[in-house]
């Protein structure tokens, strides 16, 4: 078998060693609580007003797009996480099914996505921080506040200037809490996030009872003013992709996480069980749910109001004079945002682990702590990693990029279900996906097409990334491989 299409086995291979081998300790509860806690997030709390900016009312058609696609990703993932129950997510299944070369390039983008939407979250998580601390009068100067990247140029010669940003200390801060958390252990971890997921639903649905009963049919006409299908405008001198398909590729962002749940195979008590329920059960109440949100928020303002706002839905309580109920919300945020941090870099750390143990990355990030029974090495290297960008750079671009990352992560786990289907259609599954040759190449072509709606910057960065992966898989992963000589 040649290197490229070399495979893993899906059945256990041969038993692993204690020290990577990880605790058995999730149930289902615990996997919907890490579903619905990376799912909602920044994404319902700022991009519903980004999304609103590029379709207009039409972003609700956004939500059901990007849904809908989401939707046949988790089913395909499902399916997939049921018949190799095993950590590593995307790239454990293209492992098996696919080949090496396909799976390094997914776990190549896995790194690049799980990475950036900690960061991403870290410096969205700082915003409000920032703001709270504002509230009870503590002035954080610019410079600890604020990322480098937020106020310099890239290649800009450094000079220490007190007015403008050069690190954040309270992104930094958090992705450090949070990664302590993870290294303590899984369970404890998930504990703890199931309670801060109680806490942000809780802050949304107040949202809606306060903003249904101001609910004005009238704000949602125009329906679509710019238009169904992602084409370039310019705005303030710059060129952006607008239209309910632009609007649906970046509130994809809002969207995923179920995939982190897929990640915690190894660690569930009942996999075939748990990871179903804990799949599709959080991606149908986050669909519910952004639903309704975007209809109260759409209908309580008119969308060019709170498009550009940073809090949109803060913004809109305020509007409508419940000051009181839009701090509760952003004290919400600042609390419960961490669990989207917690669940990518549960899932981050993960990945590096599952790449580490077969070889494709150096083997010592694959060691499991004896008294945590979690991979520490890895769970502080992603923390170093998260910080690092969190600290510096500012949020922009860099959510489309995680997107791209993941769409391709989608596609290839589509494919992998529909090709298993084909090479062992007999072998016994947990969970067998409803209309498969239905909702697998929906879930590709959406992921696509989708893409293709990205920026051009994003997608540019995607091949860049990828392009830097193949080099270090053909210089060291190809031959460091467990399964080179097999």
């Amino acid at each position: 078998m040649a290197f490229w299409n070399r495979r893993k086995p899906i059945d256990n291979e041969e038993p692993l060693e204690e020290h990577h081998t990880l605790k058995r300790t999730l149930s289902w509860p615990h996997l919907v609580a890490l579903g619905v806690g990376a799912i909602v997030g920044t994404g319902i709390y700022t991009l519903i007003g980004t999304g609103a900016g590029l379709a207009g009312p039409g972003v609700i058609l956004s939500f059901v797009v990007a849904g809908v696609v989401c939707v046949c990703a988790a089913l395909a993932y499902a399916e997939m996480a049921t018949t190799i129950p095993a950590s590593g997510s995307a790239y454990t299944y293209s492992y098996a099914v696919l080949g090496e070369l396909l799976a390094w390039i997914v776990g190549w983008s896995l790194i690049l996505e799980y990475t950036v939407v900690c960061s991403a979250v870290a410096v969205g998580w700082a915003g409000h921080a920032n703001e709270f601390l504002h509230g009870l009068g503590v002035h954080l100067p610019t410079w600890l506040s604020t990322g480098w990247m937020a106020d310099h140029r890239f290649g800009e010669a450094f000079a220490f200037d007190p007015a403008k940003g050069l690190v954040s200390l309270p992104a930094i801060f958090i992705s450090v809490v949070v990664a302590a958390l993870l290294a303590v252990g899984t369970r404890e971890s998930a504990t703890v996030n199931s309670l801060l997921v109680v806490l942000k639903i809780a802050a949304l649905v107040l949202f809606v009872a306060l903003a249904l009963p101001h609910f004005d049919a009238s704000h949602f006409q125009p329906f679509a003013p710019y238009g169904f299908a992602a084409h370039e405008e310019v705005r303030d001198g710059q060129t952006v992709k607008v239209g309910i398909m632009a609007a649906a590729a970046i509130i994809f962002f809002a969207f995923y996480g179920f995939d982190a749940v897929s990640t915690a195979a190894e660690e569930c008590k009942n996999p075939g069980r748990d990871l179903t329920i804990g799949i599709v059960g959080s991606m149908i109440v986050c669909t519910i749910l952004y639903m309704v949100i975007g209809a109260a928020a759409l209908g309580a303002m008119t969308y060019t109001d709170f498009a550009r706002s940073d809090a949109p839905l803060v913004h809109i309580l305020q509007s409508l004079n419940q000051p009181q109920a839009g701090a509760i919300i952003a004290a919400a945020a600042v609390i419960a945002l961490p669990t989207v941090i917690l669940a990518f870099m549960y899932g981050q750390s993960r990945i590096f682990f599952v790449m580490a143990r077969d070889g494709l990355l150096p083997r010592g990030m694959g060691t499991v702590s004896k008294k945590t029974g979690t991979p520490v090495v890895m769970t502080v290297f992603t923390a170093i990693v998260v910080s690092i960008i969190a600290g510096v750079f500012p949020l922009g671009e860099i959510a489309s990029v995680a997107n791209a990352g993941t769409l391709a992560a989608f596609i290839a786990v589509s494919a992998a279900m529909l090709v298993l289907r084909v090479r062992e259609p007999n072998r016994p599954r947990v969970f067998k996906a409803p209309l498969p040759w239905l909702i697998g190449p929906v879930a590709i072509a959406g992921c696509i097409y989708l893409f293709t709606s990205l920026s051009h910057t994003a997608q540019m960065a995607f091949f860049v990334w990828n392009a830097i992966g193949l080099v270090a898989y053909f210089v060291y992963a190809m031959h460091a491989s467990r399964l080179k000589g097999r």
